[in-house]
Parts: structure tokens; C-alpha cells; sequence
């Protein structure tokens, strides 16, 4: 090498048993690293201080460029400047502002989070999917209301305004999270950027007769090929219980006498729920294939929970059904559960809402089993019905 570095004979080193430094003669403190495994990459080394100092350069420099890099940090060094430390401090300032993006706060929160909400796995999807690739970027110092409301707009446009909404939510219960650990952040989300008015658009959909008839027929069980959809679909007719309760419905809920034992981390109000199965619920739950391995009931792999906005959206297809989401069909067995003659306080009980004062709810603690077995039967003795009607008619008797 006594004639100077090329690219060509830089390519042509053979790599040996150990790392070298070989000095390039055309620039004084620069040098060709080579690594046994036949990598290279350039370091400068110079005095700092009186102290040794090394500079390691970019991999991947060709000649020209390596001893550009090299020659402007043997000037810096020349004015009395570090360059490694400079080096350092633009690394670390890097990473702070990665640390301090949209993103980093999220992956923060979840990380910490996540596994005391009851939620946490759809938060992390919704966030993933809707907000990283649009502002997980932007550093929460730079963060304006402005781009906030573009990013609202865009999935109320391309997702729907309830969808709008949730987002928002999210991400200021993350931006008051993180206000409450550190000194100087204010979340910049406001009341007025909320569109959906919740009480405005308070559910009130019940399905009828004909479309309950409608659904369960669609929902036929296919023995050859089971839908873990349809199964769910009639077991939270006969159960009334919530959208994900059903979901993520695993076999250790279900005991060996029908009973369903929700634990309080499953539910919404953060209490276990037992709920008695009707016979018909546990026909259902029956029907439903046990993969080997698997913990969910209503799963096509026995490790995944379903999906339910694409079937659901099949379903209503299907059936010809318009207006209805599937909370309705909470709200349906609610109101047949009155039509059975189910005492009010154990319709409540049987859709896991908390009935009565704290002060009942201290003193009484009668669990309610049998009632609820009752009123359970009596849901789906009307749904049979109003599914098969009988087609006899008994004239009512005239009075002499």
C-alpha cells in the first residue's frame, strides 16, 4: 500500500484472523478499518485535550468521501472542537427527539398501560392503524392542535365520526397520562374538537319478531363447516351480553354445570359476573369445534379471537336487515327478557349491569343464581317461539 489507497485496491485487501487499522498515506490520521469478517469502514484518530481521541466514520464511504469527513474533522480539532464528542451530543439529541415523538409516547403508555384496560389490545390496533403512520413522527414539543384536527378529519372521512371520536379519546387519556409524569407538556387536545354528540345518537334499535327469525335462520349451524361468527351471533342473542365478553370468550370461563364466569378483568364495571347458561346457550357453545391448543371459543384457530365488523356486515346482508349493530342485540334481549316477565332487577343482572344503591349493593349479597337460570330459560323459550311459531290456532272460548 506504499502507493496510496484506490477503491480498487481497498476492495481487493484480503481480510486476515484479526481486525486491522491500516493508515491511509494520502490523509495523515485517517485509516481503513478491516474486520475478519471482510467488513470495512473508516476511523480518524487524533489528540484531543492531550488525550487520544477516535472518530469512526460511516460504513459504506468510498475513499474521496472518507477522507472529506476525515479532513473536516482534523480541522475542527484544529479550532480546538471534539469532534467525537460532537458526534455524540448530535446522536444523543437524535434520540431524545425519537423519544419524545407521538409514536414513543404511545408505545410509553401501552407498554405500562395497556394490561390494566380492559381494551388494551383493540387501543393498540386502533393506534397502530390510525394515528402512527400519520403523526407517530411528530415530536410531542412541535405537536399542534391543527394537525390534530386534520388527522380527526381524515378518519371521520375514511372511518366514520364514532370512529373520529374513539381516536380522540385515546389519545387524550395518552397526553393527560403523560401531563401527569413530566413538568412542561400540555396536552393539546381540547372539548371542541369531540363531533359526536353520544346522547344525540343514544341507541334505540330493537330487533323485531321478523328479524330475529331472520337472523337465527341465517345463523343455522353448518356441521360441516361450523362459522365461529353465526355461534357467537346466537349466543349473544341468548345471553345478552357484551360485544367482547363474547369475543373474547375463553373455555376455563365455562365450568362443568353451564355456569359462565366472567372475571372482573373481562368486564366493564370491573366485578365477576356468573351467569347461569340456558340449555340452549350451551347447545350453541356445543356446537362450537375445540381446537387442540386453543383458548378461545369463537375463534378460527383457536388462538385468535374473531373478527367481527366483516362478518356482522355479511350477516346484515344476508338477512336484509338495516340500521341494527350488534350492541342492538343487547339491547333486544333486554327488552325480551321483560316481554318473558323477568323481574327488572334480574334483567339488569343477566346483561352484568350493577343494580341498586352502594348501600345495597354492601348489604345484599344474595347472588341470584336461580332467578337468573329462570330468567335465562325464559329468554330462550320466547326466542323458540318466536322463531317457530305454532301454526295451530286455538279460537278463544265464547262465554255463554
Amino acid at each position: 500500500m506504499a502507493q496510496g489507497f484506490t477503491d480498487i485496491s481497498i476492495k481487493n485487501l484480503k481480510a486476515g484472523a484479526a481486525r486491522r487499522e491500516i493508515p491511509d498515506p494520502g490523509c495523515a490520521g485517517l485509516y481503513l478499518v478491516l474486520q475478519p469478517s471482510g467488513a470495512r469502514s473508516w476511523a480518524v484518530r487524533y489528540r484531543h485535550a492531550g488525550k487520544p481521541k477516535k472518530l469512526t466514520l460511516t460504513g459504506g464511504l468510498s475513499l474521496a468521501a472518507a477522507r472529506k469527513l476525515a479532513g473536516d474533522a482534523l480541522l475542527a480539532v484544529e479550532q480546538g472542537n471534539d469532534p467525537s464528542a460532537a458526534k455524540k451530543a448530535t446522536r444523543a439529541k437524535a434520540a431524545a427527539v425519537r423519544a419524545d415523538t407521538v409514536q414513543a409516547l404511545i408505545e410509553s403508555y401501552l407498554k405500562r398501560e395497556s394490561g390494566k384496560l380492559r381494551t388494551g389490545r383493540e387501543r393498540r390496533q386502533i393506534l397502530e392503524r390510525l394515528v402512527v403512520p400519520e403523526i407517530g413522527d411528530a415530536p410531542l414539543s412541535e405537536l399542534k392542535r391543527s394537525r390534530l384536527v386534520t388527522l380527526f378529519d381524515k378518519i371521520e372521512d375514511e372511518n366514520g365520526v364514532v370512529m373520529s371520536d374513539l381516536v380522540l379519546a385515546f389519545l387524550r387519556k395518552i397526553f393527560n397520562w403523560h401531563a401527569g409524569r413530566v413538568d412542561d407538556f400540555n396536552s393539546p387536545i381540547v372539548a371542541a374538537m369531540r363531533r359526536y354528540d353520544a346522547k344525540a345518537n343514544q341507541g334505540s334499535r330493537v330487533l323485531d319478531d321478523d328479524e330475529l327469525r331472520r337472523v337465527w335462520l341465517a345463523t343455522e349451524p353448518d356441521e360441516k363447516a361450523p362459522s365461529p361468527f353465526c355461534a357467537l351471533a346466537r349466543f349473544v342473542l341468548l345471553t345478552g351480553c357484551r360485544r367482547d365478553e363474547a369475543r373474547e370468550l375463553v373455555w376455563s370461563e365455562i365450568n362443568d354445570k353451564g355456569d359462565w364466569r366472567l372475571p372482573a378483568a373481562r368486564h366493564k364495571n370491573k366485578t365477576e359476573v356468573v351467569r347461569p347458561l340456558s340449555r340452549a346457550a350451551q347447545d350453541v357453545l356445543r356446537g362450537v369445534p375445540v381446537i387442540d391448543g386453543g383458548k378461545f371459543v369463537f375463534s378460527n384457530d383457536g388462538h385468535r379471537p374473531i373478527s367481527l365488523i366483516a362478518p356482522f356486515a355479511r350477516l346484515m346482508e344476508q338477512t336484509g336487515i338495516e340500521g341494527v349493530r350488534l350492541h342492538d342485540f343487547r339491547r333486544s334481549v333486554r327488552t325480551w327478557l321483560a316481554r318473558a316477565g323477568v323481574n327488572s332487577d334480574v334483567a339488569e343482572m343477566c346483561l352484568g349491569h350493577v343494580v341498586g344503591s352502594s348501600v345495597r349493593q354492601i348489604y345484599d349479597r344474595h347472588q341470584y343464581h336461580a332467578e337468573m337460570a329462570d330468567a335465562y330459560e325464559r329468554l330462550a323459550q320466547l326466542i323458540e317461539r318466536i322463531v317457530n311459531p305454532s301454526e295451530t290456532v286455538v279460537p278463544l272460548r265464547r262465554q255463554a
